[in-house]
């Protein structure tokens, strides 16, 4: 019988691996039509409704891809409609923030120091932050400022920011920025969803019924692809960064995350421009490096580390884990063979700060990583990195005997 924690972490796996599956398809084909739509040149002699064309190879093959402004005289009863890629990300993000923020909230998700709430609380703030921020945004976008495009932009980047600072007074910071790229990828699924599909399937009806189609639909659809366009960047930027916690455990992660999705910008608007065929505009990568010097510089501000999960707040749920029989044999293999990297000033050689910001430097900070500690160091030989300190079988069964009498004990 295969245990609880283990059938948790393959699911996890098994869910991040689908959703960079879908990422990967909905990023790649969304990028292609970008730069597809912007290359496309108006050529003497093209059919009529088509606004250009492009040729393009890959594979040994030539193709030439057409693009008509309104329906061609025969429209085809088959379309392919690139949608469910964007579906499907969502769906599988979805499911992995339930997986690991909602089912570890004690741990991931709940920062006590800052907001010292309930996990089914946290996981109701959390919820009501993508749908209600949503509904802020669209309705935004059909406000009569909708109707300026750089004027929208522009707000839309103040609502990114204060969503940046907000989650970041709500949830630690690793839920902060995983929750950042939650609350974008909300908004870009949600106009697929809600606003370009639809939209796109009301100009076929029309066209095959030979209405003339509201312009209104297009410029709606074409405003939300415009957005999706710059936001996609950042999206990716925030789900990578939970490895990395100078970039979201540090005093100023809110500003640091409202100048990533500036990067995207500046990214975005160089290839927009070069498949545009506008030029080459490189002072976008010098602005981009810029901005990522100051990224670094705020990252190591004086107060460098956000406290997060301190020993009083440490939910109740994992006091057993420190108070079973066999912690303090466990406690003892963590403190010699781990400790020495994952404390507030590592004495290892070459580490400068603690692994993902984990330390284990009390009774408190062992019990809460007491599921990470058996997967990792119990179960697997993924840590410590290389044995690099020599944990023995036995220590290794030590910790594995503490997980399973503390969850044990927690059952019964």
């Amino acid at each position: 019988m295969f245990e609880l924690a283990i059938i948790w972490e393959w699911a996890q796996f098994a869910v991040r691996w689908l959703h960079v599956i879908t990422a990967i398809a909905w990023i790649g084909s969304s990028f292609y039509f970008i730069a597809l739509d912007l290359g496309l040149v108006a050529r003497p002699g093209l059919p009529e409704g088509v606004s250009g064309e492009e040729w393009q190879v890959h594979g040994g093959g030539f193709y030439n891809i057409q693009k008509y402004m309104v329906a061609p005289e025969h429209m085809p009863e088959h379309l392919i409609w690139f949608k469910w890629e964007s579906y499907f990300t969502w769906m599988s993000g979805f499911l992995m923030l339930a997986l690991v923020y909602y089912g570890g909230a004690d741990l991931f998700l709940v920062n006590r120091s800052v907001l010292d709430v309930s996990a089914p609380v946290a996981i109701l703030i959390s919820l009501a932050s993508l749908s209600i921020g949503w509904l802020f945004y669209h309705y935004l976008c059909k406000s009569p400022l909708g109707k300026h495009t750089i004027g929208l932009m522009l707000l839309l980047y103040v609502l990114l920011v204060f969503m940046a600072w907000g989650y970041s007074h709500l949830f630690t910071g690793r839920a902060a920025f995983l929750h950042m790229g939650a609350f974008t990828a909300t908004i870009m699924t949600a106009n697929v969803f809600f606003v370009i599909i639809p939209n796109q399937k009301i100009v076929v009806a029309d066209l095959k019924a030979g209405k003339t189609p509201d312009p209104k639909l297009g410029k709606e659809a074409k405003q939300r692809s415009l957005h999706n366009n710059y936001l996609t960047l950042p999206v990716i930027f925030f789900m990578l960064s939970n490895h990395y916690p100078l970039a979201f455990a540090t005093t100023y992660s809110w500003i640091i995350a409202s100048l990533v999705f500036l990067m995207g910008v500046t990214i975005r608007h160089y290839f927009n421009t070069v498949h545009a065929r506008k030029g080459q505009p490189n002072w976008t990568w010098l602005l981009t490096a810029l901005i990522f010097i100051v990224i670094m510089w705020l990252s190591t501000s004086p107060q460098f580390f956000k406290a997060e999960n301190p020993d009083m707040a440490v939910a109740p749920a994992f006091e057993k884990f420190a108070q079973d029989p066999h912690f303090a044999d466990a406690k003892q293999v963590v403190s010699t063979r781990c400790s020495m990297c994952h404390m507030a000033e590592p004495v290892y050689e070459g580490i400068h700060r603690p692994p993902l910001n984990v330390r284990f430097e009390t009774d408190a900070e062992i019990a809460a990583r007491a599921n990470q500690i058996y997967l990792q160091a119990g179960r697997s030989h993924a840590m410590p990195p290389g044995n690099v300190t020599g944990m023995t079988p036995d220590e290794r069964a030590k910790l594995v005997a503490w997980y399973r009498s503390s969850t044990q004990a927690k059952s019964e």
